[in-house]
């Protein structure tokens, strides 16, 4: 900014212009509009999507000669210092209490010339309030956040009214009340907490949830599209409790604490039933807690929804439409196999087909499926369901994975008699899926026989809508990806983090794939038992995209990110 230009005797668009965020033509256009809508010329200038919300904001702190508020400074304000303002005066008047000392309390206001509520603060707290600028959009989503974080303390004994419980074994009916009301006065405060933390991980979409003892305190974590994050630490003196309430849930021996323990229970809300897989493992601190959600009613994904590539999609739909043979995905674990066999079987689901899977757990329930749950202890195997099903005149089966010879042997004879069988496997790659097959044991005949697809995926963070912004990557970020910087068109994105993403950058995720069509030069060597490397080089020069090309991909399309890929993809070598 030049020495004689002065912003706090300019006027909003004069400061817009000379920070070079909008030309002198948007700003008479934005003036002829503001004309009708009668609205400020800020507001009229993001309405017409010439400038963002946060250069409006920079503008006009600049003019009163203020500080910004940044999202880190909003999202990350103390709940204790925004709770000295009550909610509907905070809500009313556009304003959030993030920082306080002594004397001083430091406010972010969409209007800080609004000197009544100014004032009003001041008698309210008895501190001297210092205004900062802050957007009108990014303003509420810190009142939610800040304002709900505080509501959630406040009212943790009411955390999850709606909730009922089915505690213990696969098929049991009992249901536990979990309101404090019907706890002890001393085992209240323990019950409050486990309400809060599933509470905490329903709402932000977890699939996970840690319990985690340290030597002086206890590490709450949920994972979130994949990655963990830390949602409270409460004192290690709490553990004992915590084991024990989640242990009676699951109908586990509280006594028991030298042994790993698994159990589950179901938690049926209005609109969902979620089960909870609770497994526990003593560790040198205590005994960790680790649960797994799964959303049983939640499956609305489709083909097109999990994000395959036009070309992928079109070669996919082709294979699972086959009247026989095997589909096989690899993957670690979380990685989505079992989303897109799901994804595939609503694609050819129909009136005139007979589908049955046998799982462990199931994890969604698919209407117009027969889905069969594996029971171990009651002996009911996927061996034993396999041999059975074979009797119920299926037409395409879907084993949820093949972990041993026995499993395989049917899922083989099964793809070899006219059905159409899809399964899983833990691989790290698509070549490495038709080695992973031979060595569970089935012989390379039948496997160059029955495999229509190997397909392995992993998912990917996308990066968030809401606080999405253009960037200009680095030589060393693209050397990271091995991407020739002449290759890229436009810019990359990221995720500055907001509300929206937990300030990660990040809100759901997509997935990528590394598929092998099997041919017939790739069957041939499949037949004559040819290693990893002869089968992958086959693979690509027969046009297999890898897992890291796919990410790169999804990098350029602004889906994901560089880190993102970085973090879920290796390099060939």
């Amino acid at each position: 900014m030049s020495d004689n230009f002065n912003p706090q005797f300019s006027k909003i668009g004069e400061i817009l212009i000379h920070l070079g965020k909008v030309n002198e033509s948007q700003i008479n256009q934005a003036l002829a509009e503001q004309k009708n809508s009668r609205g400020k010329i800020g507001e009229t200038l993001i309405d017409l999507d010439l400038i963002k919300e946060e250069d409006f904001v920079e503008a006009f702190a600049l003019q009163l000669g203020m500080k910004k508020a940044d999202n880190f400074l909003l999202l990350e304000a103390d709940s204790e210092v925004a709770a000295m303002i009550p909610e509907d005066f905070a809500r009313s008047n556009r304003v959030l209490a993030v920082k306080k000392n002594e004397s001083m309390l430091i406010i972010a206001m969409e209007d800080p010339e609004d000197l009544v509520t100014i004032d009003s603060i001041k008698r309210l707290t008895n501190l001297n309030p210092e205004p900062m600028v802050a957007g009108t959009v990014l303003l509420e989503k810190a009142l939610d956040k800040v304002y709900g974080e505080i509501q959630k303390t406040a009212e943790v004994s009411e955390t999850i009214d709606s909730i009922t419980v089915v505690s213990g074994d696969e098929g049991s009916q009992e249901e536990v009340n979990l309101s404090p009301d019907q706890a002890s006065e001393e085992d209240a405060p323990i019950v409050k907490l486990v309400n809060l933390i599933l509470q905490e991980a329903i709402k932000e979409r977890a699939t996970d949830i840690h319990v985690e003892p340290q030597e002086k305190k206890v590490i709450v974590r949920i994972r979130i599209d994949g990655v963990l994050q830390t949602i409270m630490t409460p004192p290690s003196t709490s553990l004992s409790g915590l084991v024990t309430r989640i242990k009676i849930l699951s109908k586990l021996n509280i006594a028991e604490k030298r042994l790993p323990q698994d159990g589950r229970f179901s938690i049926k809300l209005t609109n969902k039933d979620i089960d909870v897989r609770v497994s526990i493992l003593p560790t040198i601190y205590g005994e960790k807690i680790v649960m797994r959600l799964l959303d049983k009613t939640g499956f609305d994904i489709n083909l097109t929804s999990l994000g395959f590539p036009s070309a992928n999609l079109k070669v996919f739909k082709k294979v699972i439409s086959q009247p026989y043979g095997m589909v096989v995905v690899s993957g670690p674990t979380g990685s989505g196999k079992s989303t897109s066999l799901y994804a595939a079987l609503k694609e050819i689901k129909n009136d005139t087909t007979n589908i049955t899977t046998v799982e462990d757990p199931v994890e969604y329930q698919l209407e117009g499926i027969n889905q069969v749950q594996v029971f171990d202890d009651i002996g009911l195997t996927f061996g034993s369901i396999l041999r059975s099903i074979l009797r119920q005149d299926p037409d395409v089966l879907l084993i949820g994975e093949i972990r041993d010879g026995e499993t395989a042997d049917i899922a083989v004879k099964f793809s070899l008699t006219g059905h159409l069988v899809f399964s899983t496997v833990h691989a790290n790659d698509a070549p490495s899926t038709i080695t992973r097959l031979l060595d569970i044991g089935i012989q390379p005949f039948l496997v160059g026989s029955c495999l229509n697809m190997v397909m392995a995926q992993r998912l990917v963070r996308r990066i968030c809508k809401n606080c999405k912004e253009e960037y200009t990557p680095t030589a060393e970020e693209l050397a990271l990806i091995d991407l020739d910087p002449s290759k890229v068109k436009g810019v990359f994105y990221r995720g500055k983090g907001c509300a929206d993403c937990r300030n990660t950058g990040y809100h759901g995720r997509i997935a990528i794939f590394e598929m092998i069509p099997m041919g017939r030069d790739l069957r041939k060597l499949v037949f004559e038992n040819a290693n990893e490397d002869d089968i992958r080089q086959a693979a690509l020069a027969n046009g297999m995209v890898t897992l890291r090309e796919s990410g790169i991909s999804r990098v350029l399309d602004g889906t994901t990110s560089v880190e993102e890929i970085l973090r879920s993809t290796v390099e060939e070598l």
